[in-house]
């Protein structure tokens, strides 16, 4: 059992109701559904109460054209219902048919927190706030597992609602549900039930699935099934009870490997409304513009003070207490009885940074007044403080136990301990048989970014026990989960968006960035997962880095010999357009690609062994001996000797010192130009420099200035340097016969002949041994990577296993839109090995 703070801002208890989709019916407590009286000039009409949860509709006149909220039709007429709260705008009729919760009231209503993973300040055309409601028209945050948007200053009251993608703990599953996400959907979306359009540029409005991608009216999603199969791509997500973490007080963006850069900006206020807020970090400002209007400082508790964040209010010189005080509950989204809290004058003293005093800041509301008055310079800063009392509310979450409600509300005094709460509440959810020394309760602090849980009880006889039975949660049998890496240096900026993209249509668990750690952790992640797939974001050489990882590990893996597709992001992208994957990704569907992963067809690629064994060489400077040590490196592709080896050393030496003009495929094919027209009359006489040996054999080579070992049929970004006419000296080639061919070139000019589809390279050998012998320092590349060898012998041969690839069915993929398979029916029953 736990018990949950609402918010990281405010740790009290007591703003929620003790039913989950009944806020509003509290029939022991009847603390919420309360609205506040109306306060202030611009008050018109009488307040309504809350018929939605948590709201506080009061009746508006509108002075611009206004959409609702809950259909996303225009508002005729001069009059609206708006929540005081978070902004929720509706027309009348639609009042009782709100079903999203007021912001003030979100976290209570959670049943498993997850913590959100907000990357870097980006602009977000036509999208929407989720706590404010209001339109993002300032750099703003969003959260890259399920794209939850919101300004910086609201990151602190976004509910803790993401994605739960792992299992937490012991939680225990039999269905998953939908996790609906309101609003920001795209322009063209419809709804599941009605069919009509349900997305809006106007509001926040509809709903979609975040596992599924179902979209719907918000009141429509109420007739769908509430059991999500996770829709097209459910075979290929890793189901979030397959991932356990062992950790559960750490921030899951440190899990992703996103960079913590929050960051709270000073704003300068609402729309104009009475009571409009903005979010500071400790900076003076100046007061209000109009001699009418004073602005003030809120801090919400001794926390908000230590870490200097503070809230602005705007309300008028001539304000009551009472108005003031709303104004700063709804700054902090609290929608509760104003008269439980306090405000507290802070000494400007406390602002520099006195943390010893902040506890005995503070005094009454009516002796501060006479000390401090509306025409101070400088804006008063008030604190927050809730009254005293003799009993408390306190919510209790059944966690994994399956009961019929979210949780339950229980008032406790100064003699309550944690053993007598589990005590009081295990008859309320139906466990008052059962051994009460086996539940624990557990303290949850919910923020944005972190949610954190502390047992405040030492014993745990028999929860422990619990837990390692239901850790062994297994696979569904039709599962075979894809292994996404990425690696965003390649293709530009690309990489990036994918990472976001993948992130948010599978379960963000099973995409990793290959910047951070390589692809280890991800091959260690699915160690024990019986049979899955990898997808290969990056160039030729981000592919070989992979394959090599898969090698390595392989021993280790239950499936040890998984499926890989490629995703084309870098330059030349050779393999890519031998397996159907195109010439680079121009921005396709991210779903579309991952529906292309799915249908495709299953193909043997040779890889091979290079064993580089250098000869004695001298050392001009200590004029001694060296040896260099044999090394053995691992191809796929290609391995070229001589010229063609030097333009990638030329290209690669260019990168590596200005690595940030190297963004784009076009400016590389430019610069390989560039070197290669550099190198025109260059002649190194390569077939005077090197020995050939194929199958034991010595080959005699034509006059060359570049010899290269060929594994596919492609070669520089999509060449045919073997060419296509037959000839009864060598078999047809295929990726998968054991054999590498061996073509020569004559020099640059020959080269971009090749290229061009001109001419095609001069035939020299085919086999699956060679041995070449480099009588003088030559320059070598494989697959890309190119260096300067010493003399000595080259060595390759087919050792390396086959590996298995995916190649793109030929067929073209239907729209995105026509492949959605929205069927909510009841997933299978879990079977197969476990994670």
């Amino acid at each position: 059992m736990a018990t949950a703070a609402e918010s990281g801002a405010r740790t009290w208890p007591g703003s929620g109701s003790p039913r989950l989709g009944s806020p509003a019916g509290s029939p022991v407590l009847g603390i919420s559904g309360r609205a506040r009286p109306g306060s202030g000039p611009e008050r018109t009409g009488r307040a309504i109460g809350s018929v939605a949860p948590g709201h506080s509709f009061r009746k508006v006149t509108l002075t611009k054209p206004t959409f609702c909220h809950l259909c996303s039709d225009f508002i005729w007429g001069l009059a609206g219902f708006l929540c005081d709260v978070c902004n929720f705008m509706s027309h009348e009729k639609c009042l009782k048919q709100v079903k999203t919760p007021c912001t003030s009231i979100a976290p209570s209503l959670v049943r498993v927190p997850v913590a959100h993973c907000f990357g870097s300040l980006g602009l977000y055309k036509r999208k929407f706030c989720v706590v404010c409601r209001k339109s993002l028209e300032v750099p703003a945050f969003r959260c890259e597992v399920c794209e939850l948007h919101v300004h910086p200053d609201c990151v602190p009251f976004a509910c803790s609602d993401c994605r739960q993608c792992h299992q937490d703990g012991q939680h225990d599953y039999d269905t998953y549900h939908h996790h609906w996400r309101e609003g920001n959907l795209p322009s063209g979306a419809r709804c599941e039930v009605c069919r009509k359009t349900c997305g809006s540029s106007d509001v926040l409005a509809g709903v979609r699935c975040e596992w599924c991608g179902v979209q719907a009216h918000s009141v429509c999603s109420t007739a769908l099934t509430p059991e999500c199969t996770f829709g097209r791509l459910r075979s290929m997500v890793l189901p979030p009870s397959c991932v356990r973490l062992l950790s559960r007080n750490f921030s899951k963006m440190h899990c992703f490997r996103i960079p913590e850069t929050m960051v709270l900006e000073l704003g300068d206020g609402d729309d104009g409304l009475d009571g409009s807020a903005a979010v500071g970090t400790g900076r003076e400002v100046s007061a209000a513009t109009e001699s009418t209007k004073q602005t003030l400082k809120i801090f919400d508790g001794n926390d908000s003070m230590r870490k200097n964040q503070f809230r602005l209010v705007t309300v008028s010189r001539l304000a009551r207490n009472e108005e003031v005080m709303e104004a700063a509950l709804r700054a902090y989204y609290i929608n509760e009885d104003p008269k439980d809290f306090q405000l507290q004058a802070l000494p400007l003293t406390l602002l520099s940074g006195n943390a010893q005093a902040l506890g005995k800041a503070g005094t009454t509301e009516e002796e501060t007044s006479k000390d401090s008055g509306p025409g101070d310079s400088v804006p008063e800063a008030w604190v927050i403080r809730s009254l005293p009392r003799t009993q408390e509310i306190l919510k209790i979450y059944p966690d994994w136990l399956k009961v019929g409600v979210a949780y339950v509300s229980i008032r406790v005094n100064s003699q309550s301990t944690a053993r007598s709460v589990v005590q009081e509440v295990l008859p309320l959810f139906g466990r008052q048989v059962e051994d009460q020394e086996r539940f624990q309760l557990i303290e949850v602090l919910m923020s944005s970014r972190q949610v954190q849980r502390t047992v405040l009880v030492d014993e745990e006889p028999l929860l422990d026990r619990l837990r390692d039975i239901r850790q062994h949660t297994k696979l569904p049998p039709d599962c075979c989960p894809l292994l996404v890496f990425v690696n965003p240096k390649s293709g530009g900026l690309k990489g990036r968006e994918l990472l976001c993209s993948f992130r948010k249509l599978l379960n963000p668990h099973q995409v990793f960035e290959l910047t951070n750690g390589g692809p280890l952790p991800g091959f260690h992640l699915f160690s024990q997962v019986p049979c899955f797939r990898v997808l290969v974001c990056g160039g030729d050489g981000t592919v070989g880095w992979v394959l090599a990882a898969l090698e390595e590990t392989r021993r280790h893996l239950a499936c040890p010999e998984p499926s890989v597709a490629i995703l084309p992001l870098g330059t030349g992208n050779d393999l890519g357009r031998v397996l159907r994957w195109g010439a680079g990704y121009s921005g396709e569907d991210p779903f579309s690609v991952l529906v292309s992963v799915d249908e495709a067809d299953a193909v043997l690629m040779d890889r091979w062994t290079i064993l580089l064994d250098a000869h004695e060489i001298d050392s001009t400077e200590n004029n001694v001996v060296e040896t260099e040590p044999p090394k053995i490196v691992q191809m796929n592709n290609y391995c070229g000797i001589g010229i063609d080896a030097e333009l990638s050393l030329d290209f690669h030496q260019a990168r590596e010192e200005e690595p940030g003009k190297f963004t784009s495929r076009f400016h590389n094919k430019g610069v390989y130009v560039r070197v290669g027209l550099q190198k025109i009359s260059h002649s190194r006489s390569l077939h005077k420099e090197i020995r050939l040996q194929v199958e034991q054999q010595e080959v005699e080579l034509p006059s060359i200035e570049g010899l290269i070992f060929i594994n596919i049929p492609s070669w520089g970004s999509g060449a045919d340097l073997w060419g296509s006419d037959s000839d009864s000296r060598f078999e047809k080639p295929r990726i998968d016969d054991g054999l590498l061919e061996v073509v020569g070139v004559t020099g640059v000019v020959h080269m971009g002949q090749v290229q061009g589809g001109l001419r095609s390279g001069i035939r020299i050998a085919q086999g699956s041994y060679f041995r070449v012998t480099l009588l003088k320092a030559t320059p070598v590349q494989v697959d890309g990577e190119p260096w300067i060898q010493a003399p000595g012998h080259m060595i390759i041969s087919a050792t390396a296993p086959k590996v298995h690839m995916l190649r793109k069915a030929k067929q073209k993929p239907r729209k995105a839109g026509a492949i959605r398979d929205t069927r909510v029916d009841t997933l299978p029953a879990p079977e197969g090995n476990p994670l």
